[in-house]
């Protein structure tokens, strides 16, 4: 696999996340660095959608250290807001919002509904090099709904509120090991690694 042994930078400041895929990329050997390592600010997010975003990122990271780079960009959409907060998410309470505030947001906004379907998406890009004309795109859905009690505190973001029905638990409250096999990230990593594979 074209991937093995690489050093790539992860254009990500969240560190929830950079857990995640070091968890993730652990077992191929990738050295996965993290953009503050390296003095890489965050990169502007003007676009309306997950994979503009996350391509964005991408292209920063690469130009600025010159390796290949990881860049993901993910929300929760809930059905009943028309697939807010989105790509807002991780703002949804303002600029400077933190999880806490983002969820009382959302909380606030459902009160009077009784849909509360709601999903993870996760855009993942990887690029070679800085001006890569064919960027690796891949994409993972995560269903659950949102609920008003919070419960667990293995998660960050949404995750106390992102109820699995299939799990009974709330995101928060599901296994690390579990969750890196089913989430909407782990499920566009699988989907990336299988394009790479395929290259």
């Amino acid at each position: 696999m074209m991937l093995l042994g690489k050093k790539i930078v992860l254009a990500s400041l969240n560190p929830g996340k950079l857990k995640e895929f070091k968890a993730i990329f652990e077992p191929l050997q990738v050295e996965l660095i993290a953009q503050q390592d390296l003095q890489i600010a965050a990169a502007p997010e003007p676009y309306l959608s997950f994979v503009e975003n996350a391509l964005g990122k991408a292209r920063q990271a690469s130009s600025i250290s010159g390796l290949p780079s990881l860049a993901d960009d993910s929300g929760i959409c809930v059905t009943a807001l028309n697939g807010a907060p989105g790509i807002y998410s991780a703002r949804y309470a303002g600029p400077n919002a933190n999880d806490a505030q983002n969820n009382a947001q959302l909380l606030a906004d459902l009160k009077h509904e009784s849909n509360r379907q709601a999903k993870y998406v996760c855009a993942l890009v990887y690029i070679r090099y800085p001006e890569d004309p064919e960027p690796i795109i891949a994409t993972g859905s995560w269903y659950g709904e949102v609920i008003d009690e919070a419960r667990g505190t293995l998660g960050f973001g949404y995750d106390p509120h992102f109820y699995l029905p299939d799990q009974k638990l709330t995101a928060a409250e599901l296994d690390p090991i579990i969750r890196n096999q089913i989430s909407h990230r782990a499920r566009a990593i699988q989907d990336l690694l299988k394009k790479i594979h395929h290259e």
